[in-house]
C-alpha cells in the first residue's frame, strides 16, 4: 500500500519480532550456560518457542498479503487490468510477495519444529531467502522515483540485506550468539525505519510534505538512520540487562541460603542418630 498504513504495517512486524528475540535470544543463551535458570532451558521447552514463533509470523504473513490485496483500493487478486492494458496495483503485488515467502518462511519453522522430515538449519535457510526477496523487490521498488524517496528505501536495504546475511551465515553457525543479536537488532532498525518511511513519505494528519529534492533533507535522514540504529542497539542492551538480571535473580532463590543448608545438615545428623 502506498500510504502511511502501508509502511506502518510492516513496521510493526518487524518491531515486534526485533523485540521478541531481543528477549528470546539472550535468554537462550543464558539458558544454556546456567541450565538450572528455567524449565523452558531444555531442548522440548525451545521447540515449543520456535513453534509458536513460525505459528505468529505464517499468520502475519497471511494478515500482510489479506491487507495488501483487499484493501478499497487494492488489486484483490487481480494483476492484469484488461481494459487499460497495463498491470495492476504492482506496488501491492509486491508487497504481498514479500509476505508471501515470510508466510513460507514460518510454514517451514512449523515443519522443522514439531517433525523429523527435513534438518533443522532449514528454519533459518528459509528466513533468509524470505529476507533477500524483501530486499530484492525493494531494490526495483522505487527506480525512477524522487530523490529522497529511493534515498530512504536504499537505507531500508542495508538493514535487509545486512539481515539477510546474518541468516545466511547462521545456518552453518547456529546458535550463535553474537549473529543472532546482530540480527534482532537489525530487525529492530528495519521496523523503526519503515515507520520513519511512512511519516517521512506520507505524513499522517495532513502534516506537511518533505521536499523530495532538497539535500538537506537526504542528509538529516542518513543522520536520522543512524539515531534509529542507535536507539536498537540500546533496546538489546536493555533486554539483555534486563533478562540476565531476572535469571541470576530466579537462580538466588532457587539457591537454598547458608542458614538453610545448615539446618538441613543438622537434621540429617539428627536422623542418624535416632537411626
Amino acid at each position: 500500500m502506498a500510504n502511511f498504513k502501508g509502511h506502518a504495517l510492516p513496521g510493526s512486524f518487524f518491531l515486534l519480532f526485533g523485540l521478541w528475540w531481543s528477549v528470546k535470544y539472550p535468554f537462550k543463551y543464558i539458558c544454556r550456560k546456567k541450565k538450572k535458570a528455567c524449565y523452558l532451558g531444555t531442548k522440548s521447552g525451545f521447540q515449543r518457542l520456535e513453534l509458536i514463533e513460525g505459528i505468529t509470523k505464517a499468520a502475519f504473513a497471511l494478515i500482510g498479503m489479506l491487507a495488501e490485496q483487499f484493501v478499497p483500493d487494492g488489486p484483490h487478486l487481480k494483476l492484469y487490468n484488461h481494459e487499460e492494458h497495463q498491470w495492476d496495483h504492482l506496488m501491492n503485488w509486491q508487497h504481498t510477495t514479500m509476505y508471501l515467502f515470510y508466510g513460507l518462511s514460518g510454514l517451514v519453522d512449523i515443519v522443522v519444529h514439531t517433525t523429523n522430515a527435513v534438518p533443522v538449519a532449514f528454519d533459518k535457510m528459509m528466513l533468509s531467502i524470505a529476507v533477500f526477496i524483501e530486499g530484492f523487490l525493494f531494490y526495483y521498488h522505487v527506480h525512477g522515483r524522487a530523490m529522497l524517496d529511493v534515498h530512504v528505501h536504499i537505507l531500508l536495504l542495508v538493514a535487509v540485506f545486512g539481515g539477510a546475511l546474518c541468516l545466511s551465515l547462521e545456518v552453518f553457525f547456529r546458535g550463535n550468539i553474537v549473529l543472532e543479536l546482530f540480527r534482532s537488532s537489525l530487525c529492530i532498525l528495519q521496523g523503526s525505519w519503515f515507520w520513519q518511511i511512512g511519516f517521512i513519505l506520507y505524513p499522517p494528519g495532513g502534516g506537511p510534505e518533505w521536499d523530495q529534492m532538497d539535500h538537506n533533507n537526504v542528509m538529516f535522514v542518513t543522520m536520522c538512520y543512524c539515531w534509529h540504529y542507535a536507539f536498537a542497539l540500546f533496546i538489546l542492551a536493555l533486554n539483555y540487562t534486563i533478562v540476565a538480571w531476572v535469571v541470576q535473580h530466579r537462580l538466588k532463590e532457587e539457591q537454598p541460603t547458608e542458614f538453610e543448608r545448615l539446618k538441613t545438615s543438622e537434621h540429617d545428623h539428627e536422623s542418624e542418630e535416632e537411626m
